[in-house]
């Protein structure tokens, strides 16, 4: 990576943790991030649930297993110095049935090759030690599994790549990239940014915007939106920190859960419903061309084939607060339908193979003088600053993609 321009499509936490990377590295690069809305951190930044998370579930050995690990590390020293919240409550991951208790096995055994920080097995009573309104059979608890606020990082990050001299530059949503003579042309209509290099950083526009760039269509971005509910004040003591059920390994979602935010209040979700819509917050959201993308790619209905069945329960829950609550209350009994309020929603940039597999790991393409951050889920977030290590490596040749 020489001196330069180096633009970032994408101001969410991991491509303004890349921009502000790649300033420390190379202070004689300028970095232009270019954002398509009016705000830093709009999207999946802006809408998740706060969750620094310590490594627990992912396949020792992957991206998500290294850059989790990493990651964390490298946010709790950056919250300190900026004084952002960092609050490690702790979470517990309850098994509530004898299915759950034989998952649980093989999970603390992944969380062990992965070095999770003070984990432990619990049982009944120890479930209740920490958490008194919680049931379940046994459970792992992660005690360094913090909460934050993303939001207030990605805007920490932007201000460290404005006060090195680079630039974010908002309402500029990439509409094509050029090869150009030596670089590369990135144009929002009739504006144009000239780079030498270029990272796609897109989020749920991943796969077009790389597609810009000339990668490949696979893996195909499909939007989940993810649904919370708060509980009301009066039963928010009935949690402490975070609690989780085993996940189901079929799926890249962590299930619904309870979970307290830095502000106090305690959120349930989100559930994995699809989205009809790359941006679809609201069960309304109908965009035709995003259907059209999604109905186009022929790993959507192979995914659709397997999983029908979880579909069709995922979006019953959603129109229903009874049934979305029935699994959550298994893990908190006292918290029921009349206990919560529908609140926000988040969409989930998941990225879908061909053969319809949901792809689980970080996934980032080279294309010359282009990176593609193609997959990029939880836990981005937690990962993004070491993330942000990472691909810069692989823009010097120090790693391969």
């Amino acid at each position: 990576m020489a001196d330069g321009v180096v633009g970032i499509v994408g101001a969410g936490i991991v491509g303004l943790a890349l921009g502000r990377e790649i300033t420390r590295r190379r202070p004689g690069t300028r970095v232009v991030v270019l954002e398509k809305e009016d705000r830093v951190a709009a999207h999946q930044t802006g809408h998740n649930s706060g969750v620094v998370h310590a490594g627990i579930y992912y396949r020792p050995g992957s991206l998500k297993a290294e850059l989790c690990t990493r990651g964390k590390a490298m946010l709790r020293e950056y919250c300190a110095e900026r004084r952002i919240p960092y609050d490690e409550c702790g979470k517990l991951v309850v098994a509530v049935d004898e299915d759950d208790v034989a998952r649980l096995g093989d999970l603390e055994a992944r969380a062990a090759e992965n070095a999770v920080p003070g984990l432990r097995r619990l049982d009944a009573a120890g479930i209740r030690e920490i958490e008194p309104h919680a049931a379940g059979l046994a459970a792992l608890h992660s005690p360094y599994t913090a909460i934050t606020e993303f939001t207030r990082i990605a805007e920490a990050f932007a201000d460290d790549i404005a006060g090195a001299g680079g630039e974010i530059r908002l309402s500029f949503p990439v509409t094509a990239i050029r090869e150009t003579g030596g670089g590369l042309e990135v144009a929002s209509g009739e504006r144009t940014v000239r780079v030498d290099e270029l990272i796609i950083c897109a989020g749920v526009h991943a796969d077009v915007v790389a597609g810009l760039a000339g990668d490949e269509p696979g893996p195909r971005i499909v939007p989940f939106r993810g649904e919370y509910m708060t509980v009301v004040p009066e039963k928010a003591h009935l949690v402490r920190g975070l609690i989780y059920p085993v996940p189901d390994p079929r799926y890249p979602f962590l299930g619904v859960h309870f979970t307290r935010r830095v502000s106090g209040e305690v959120e349930v979700g989100p559930n994995a419903v699809l989205a009809l819509a790359r941006e679809g917050y609201r069960r309304s959201d109908v965009s035709p061309r995003d259907l059209r993308g999604i109905a186009g790619w022929r790993g959507t209905w192979r995914m659709a084939r397997r999983h029908w069945r979880t579909g069709l329960r995922e979006l019953h829950g959603s129109l229903s607060k009874r049934a979305y609550m029935r699994a959550a209350r298994r893990y908190v009994p006292e918290v029921g339908p009349g206990d919560v309020v529908r609140a926000g929603a988040g969409v989930r940039a998941q990225a879908l193979d061909l053969d319809g597999t949901l792809v689980d790991d970080f996934r980032i393409h080279r294309l010359g003088r282009v990176v593609a951050v193609r997959n990029a889920p939880s836990p981005a977030a937690t990962s993004s600053m070491a993330i942000a290590e990472y691909v810069a490596d692989v823009i010097e040749g120090k790693r391969r993609d």
